[in-house]
């Protein structure tokens, strides 16, 4: 992520409830003035969950049981597609700024969430709702497998094409080193390309006319010379072109298999081009899909957490539903100072309580998401 785009949002926010003794309001009057004269530095927003649908206590407890795993998926799902993107404008050299979701950047959508009543009813069931966001969170990473797989595979491609041509002089393709010109090719002569060490040129130059008979007088030529090797042609009789090799492989000498043909080194470079066309092709549109994607997953993951805070203030706070739902946004050093503000906001007894009974408080600090047991629900959203 782009340094500019690390300024425009925070990585790190709190979802969290507190039970409401009187008036949510007034709670909410309390919490913004604690904050602003003790933690200022801490964004402050209103949550706004709908009234959904409760059910059962058996069934809110058998769901609350998957609430922190199936977040983990989808949270996975989120930051695998904005790494994605990240990787894709690094190679790109481009860079759109902040991510958006529905036409707002990231940290506007979650800070002014709003329910999208037509693609999730809120009567309808719990349990369905978060299925639904499994099921279509599910079928994006599976589009997405698909699709880096295929713009992968042409890389791959690209990649090893690249490395025969930019690799040792031992291993790379030579067609395009070697010009017509450079060879001799006629009814009884044949020109062979060695591979000779950078340090044996010397010992190539005095001995190659010597290895057999038959080989043409000083019909070596240099034609190319990297860190490790040099590319040297020799003309011979085709009838001993064999035996050539074979005393050029006892001195040390590597005789590369080589037929020039203007047809292959035509198709070779038509088959580069079209591969360079097809990567810039899929780049381009597997970035589009994961802009259009990651917003579509971070909506369904926002809706998600939603209702993961509604069902654990539930649980936590008991039934008819009273709760306030916040988001902020602490840095690293007010952390301790915002815990105590929640904690002086929460009730006193509830407050104790807590603090002294480690085996349910560690229980229900399971249920929120956190290591820590807190007198309110509380679980953090890693937006990057």
């Amino acid at each position: 992520m782009t340094r500019e785009r690390k300024e425009a949002m925070a990585s790190r926010y709190w979802a969290v409830s507190l039970p409401v003794p009187n008036s949510a309001s007034q709670l909410w009057n309390q919490f913004q003035e604690r904050i602003s004269k003790h933690s200022f530095d801490t964004p402050l927003y209103r949550f706004n969950i709908p009234n959904l649908r409760i059910g059962t206590l058996d069934s809110l407890l058998s769901l609350s049981d998957d609430l922190a795993k199936s977040n983990n998926f989808v949270e996975g799902v989120t930051h695998k597609i904005r790494r994605q993107i990240e990787e894709l404008e690094r190679v790109s050299g481009i860079d759109t700024g902040a991510l958006t979701v529905d036409g707002v950047p990231v940290d506007s959508y979650l800070t002014r969430f709003v329910w999208d009543e037509a693609k999730y009813p809120t009567m309808s069931p719990l349990k369905e709702i978060v299925d639904g966001i499994h099921s279509q969170v599910a079928k994006i990473e599976d589009d997405l497998k698909v699709r880096v797989s295929e713009y992968n595979n042409i890389r791959s491609q690209l990649n090893a094409i690249n490395r025969k041509q930019t690799g040792s002089l031992a291993v790379r393709d030579l067609s395009n080193l070697v010009k017509p010109e450079d060879i001799v090719t006629s009814e009884n002569l044949t020109t062979l390309l060695a591979i000779v060490s950078k340090y044996s040129q010397k010992d190539w130059l005095s001995s190659y006319e010597t290895l057999i008979n038959y080989v043409v007088p000083r019909s070596s030529k240099k034609l190319y010379e990297d860190n490790e090797y040099a590319l040297y042609t020799v003309t011979l009789f085709s009838r001993v072109a064999d035996n050539f090799r074979t005393s050029a492989r006892e001195k040390g000498f590597q005789i590369r298999d080589f037929e020039y043909s203007p047809e292959t080194h035509e198709n070779r470079k038509q088959e580069l081009d079209k591969l360079v066309q097809d990567q810039e092709r899929l780049r381009a549109s597997l970035l589009q899909w994961c802009y259009t994607s990651y917003g579509e997953v971070f909506s369904s993951w926002m809706h998600f957490c939603a209702v993961r805070l509604f069902a654990e203030s539930i649980l936590r706070y008991g039934l008819p539903p009273s709760f306030l739902a916040c988001v902020l946004a602490p840095s690293v050093k007010s952390e301790k100072k915002v815990r105590s503000i929640l904690e002086g906001l929460t009730d006193s007894t509830n407050s104790a309580y807590w603090k002294t009974e480690d085996e349910v408080g560690a229980g229900m600090a399971g249920l929120a998401g956190d290591a820590d047991a807190h007198p309110y629900v509380s679980f953090t959203i890693n937006v990057a």
